[in-house]
């Protein structure tokens, strides 16, 4: 076979300039047709059979640019069909509530389907919770020595956020954490319309870095409080790695904004500045410092977690932890009620004594505080704690200080009950115990 012929069509492959030269040629030589001589006729013969092979090649290439286009066009249709389903289908699932369970149509039949998208614009979850965020401002005095060491004073401010809880008869509820509020000799509670207005604390739980504040209803104008509402508290128990959440808080001081990220760890295990260890979610939504005591949501605007800026500090970037909620709501229920007087406060009766890192780590002591003595004839005694057990657990509040016992201690009169959760010493190791005990009077002081 010549290396021009082609194997699957019936003509000879030749050069269009070729056979145009022969014509030319072929024209120039013969004056009429009939008195052509008898070498050319066969050359024009020979052009004329490869202008029919060209006709060929031309009707074969109509052919499949037909055949192309009728296949475009009917993919295009099937496309048409398929994206006009589509967008329905879309349209029924924005029209209906997240969450809800849809009867979609499949091959004749009805089944019910819960489905869960992703959406990027959370505008409108922001726009609902943010008259539920607070900045708060907390101003202190601070004392150093100049250079002739001389004493000297300095008026200062710090600043964090804050979550409306709950809006009593008398006082509206803030969470924060207890860094943003500690030390503070006035806060300043500044809300979604603008306005500020002034609070106390409410109750403070240290080895959580929980703290709720309060303000006087009768300090807001009817204005702010048509303005403001109270979270939502969900379930950080149902969070879900590479869920997404969105963080909101007072980054910085200048004024609320807002971050978003996913769920990056859960029960993530972070020991702090002060040598204690807490348990947290971990996102990659940013929080910067004033994002403490800031909230983080899930996609319905549900408060999942305590945001806190002192976990992770300025060691990384991109990682932010927050208290889960599911842990904070009973201690926050808890702090929201009025203090006892402390001339009333329940009595345990033990010698407590703080454990220091370096005790736990030689010994692999759990953290918590450590019972010295125990009182003879004291409530202590009666539940059936011992010397050398190690407090962990307050009713529902972790123990990993003495302060944080006696800030627990301040919401329980003498005869109130509570559970004491223990780690006790048992064959060389530390079993876990759960003792009720029945709060007594404080004794006389003498």
């Amino acid at each position: 076979m010549n290396e021009n012929e082609n194997p699957y069509f019936d003509y000879t492959a030749c050069p269009v300039e070729v056979l145009e030269e022969k014509a030319q040629a072929a024209a120039s030589q013969a004056v009429e047709p009939q008195l052509a001589e008898p070498g050319l006729r066969e050359e024009m013969k020979k052009t004329k059979k490869s202008r029919g092979g060209f006709r060929k090649v031309a009707f074969s290439a109509g052919l499949g640019l037909c055949f192309g286009l009728c296949a475009g066009a009917g993919f295009y249709g099937v496309k048409l069909g398929t994206e006009y389903f589509a967008k329905e289908e879309i349209s029924e699932l924005e029209s209906g509530a997240a969450g809800d369970a849809l009867i979609i149509p499949a091959n004749g039949q009805a089944e019910a389907t819960h489905i869960t998208y992703v959406h990027d614009d959370v505008s409108d979850m922001v726009e609902e919770v943010m008259p539920a965020m607070v900045s708060i401002v907390s101003n202190y005095t601070s004392t150093g020595y100049n250079i002739w060491g001389q004493v000297y004073s300095k008026q200062n401010a710090s600043s964090g956020s804050g979550i409306i809880v709950e809006e009593n008869a008398e006082e509206l509820l803030i969470v924060s954490n207890n860094h943003v509020v500690n030390g503070a000799e006035a806060l300043e509670i500044t809300f979604i319309d603008g306005s500020t207005a002034q609070a106390v604390i409410k109750g403070v739980d240290t080895d959580m870095d929980l703290a709720v504040v309060a303000v006087p209803l009768e300090n807001l104008s009817p204005e702010t409080r048509e303005a403001i509402t109270v979270a939502t508290l969900g379930d950080s128990g149902s969070l879900k790695l590479g869920e997404p959440v969105v963080a909101i808080g007072n980054a910085l001081g200048i004024g609320q904004s807002v971050t978003d990220g996913i769920v990056s760890a859960l029960d993530r295990e972070v020991t702090m500045e002060d040598g204690s260890t807490g348990t947290f979610i971990q996102t990659n939504a940013e929080i910067n410092e004033g994002n403490s005591g800031g909230a983080l949501l899930n996609i319905r605007g549900e408060v999942v977690g305590i945001n806190s800026n002192k976990i992770a500090g300025t060691a990384v970037e991109g990682m932010g932890y927050a208290i889960p909620i599911s842990s904070a709501s009973p201690i926050i229920a808890d702090l929201m009620k009025d203090r006892v007087p402390e001339e009333e406060t329940g009595y345990i009766g033990i010698t407590m004594q703080e454990i220091t890192d370096q005790v736990i780590q030689m010994y692999h002591m759990p953290q918590g505080v450590f019972v010295y003595d125990v009182e003879e004839g004291s409530p202590a005694q009666a539940a059936g704690i011992m010397k050398q057990d190690i407090i962990v657990k307050f009713d529902d509040r972790k123990i990993t200080s003495a302060n944080g016992l006696k800030s627990a201690l301040q919401y329980y009169m003498a005869g109130d009950t509570a559970t004491i959760t223990v780690m006790r010493q048992v064959d060389g190791e530390y079993v876990s115990l759960e003792l009720e005990i029945t709060l007594g009077e404080r004794p006389a002081q003498k």
